[in-house]
């Protein structure tokens, strides 16, 4: 499968690895507006690099992943869809909502694969809760709360912590549930970043289905937790560590989890839904829902108010 990169910056140049490294998959070419970066970055993983994405577009590729600032999604997601090319674009899915549903309208009508790197639907320890939460051992899920804190990135600048890191526990939460989320409310703040850089996010899904994420960017020390409690138990998940524990009256269950890179799931998930035709797990319509949550929570912290979302 002929695969290319646009985008090599902090996460592009983890698909350029990975992708490099993929059985039956060529990589082509790798796309930057930084010459140096393009052309180091080919160099190391000996493919061709390109200054214009429309150039490397014009490889015949299968796919590619588009791994640009977010306000290029939607321009460069557009043009890679007129070449009848599947696509993965990382989180979020575009900068507005009409974007995004434009995106999702013209992959359709092309019949293409669009993708939305929601990382941690991938993540091990997620698709064993997953597993758990389907299959009932917790029985009925009623809240769900995670923190995902850390040190302040500075290459971050075009957006606060809820669109950046809060996107990312939104989406797992409503993936858990099975749900769509339909009211937010966030108390936030900017204390180190012109925009917000600390919050916490009350989520409701249908009536009394919680979520809460509480993220930021003050803490020393990164810390990547969620916890799931049922009406049978409570399990408690490690990101980083990628383990999940079961806790009910009786037992305290470590569950098996087979530790493998997040992203490396992600993208051979992709190859896979093309070779074989299957249906993604993080498509456009979900990334929409995720985005429209994180607007909605953004829009509650500015008003001080509960926000609703259809």
């Amino acid at each position: 499968m002929r695969i290319g990169v646009i985008g090599g910056g902090a996460m592009g140049q983890h698909h350029i690895r990975i992708y490099s490294e993929m059985k039956d998959v060529e990589l082509i070419g790798i796309c930057d507006t930084d010459r140096n970066r393009a052309i180091s970055l080919a160099r190391s993983h000996n493919t061709t690099p390109y200054f214009d994405h429309n150039e490397l577009l014009a490889q015949e590729l299968d796919a590619v992943s588009i791994v640009v600032p977010t306000t290029f999604h939607y321009n460069v997601a557009m043009d890679v869809i007129k070449t009848g090319t599947h696509l993965l674009v990382e989180k979020p899915i575009a900068d507005t909502l009409e974007n995004a549903e434009m995106m999702i309208n013209a992959a359709h009508d092309a019949k293409l694969k669009l993708m939305v790197g929601h990382i941690e639907r991938f993540n091990p320890a997620v698709s064993k809760l997953k597993e758990i939460v389907d299959a009932g051992l917790l029985g009925k899920i009623v809240s769900i709360s995670s923190r995902r804190v850390g040190p302040f990135n500075p290459r971050i600048r075009d957006v606060g912590i809820i669109m950046d890191l809060g996107v990312h526990d939104i989406d797992v939460i409503s993936y858990l549930y099975n749900k769509k989320i339909n009211e937010v409310y966030t108390i936030a703040g900017k204390d180190i970043h012109s925009f917000e850089d600390h919050a916490s996010i009350l989520l409701r899904c249908d009536t009394n289905l919680s979520g809460m994420v509480e993220t930021n960017w003050l803490t020393p020390h990164k810390i990547r937790n969620l916890t799931a409690i049922g009406l049978k138990g409570v399990a408690y998940l490690d990101y980083i560590k990628q383990t999940v524990e079961l806790h009910d009256e009786g037992w305290i269950r470590t569950a098996k989890v087979e530790q493998k890179e997040p992203l490396k799931n992600e993208l051979e998930h992709f190859i896979r839904s093309i070779r074989n035709d299957t249906q993604v797990i993080s498509d456009g319509k979900t990334s929409k829902h995720a985005l429209e949550v994180a607007m909605a929570a953004i829009e509650s912290y500015q008003k001080g108010k509960a926000i609703g979302i259809n």
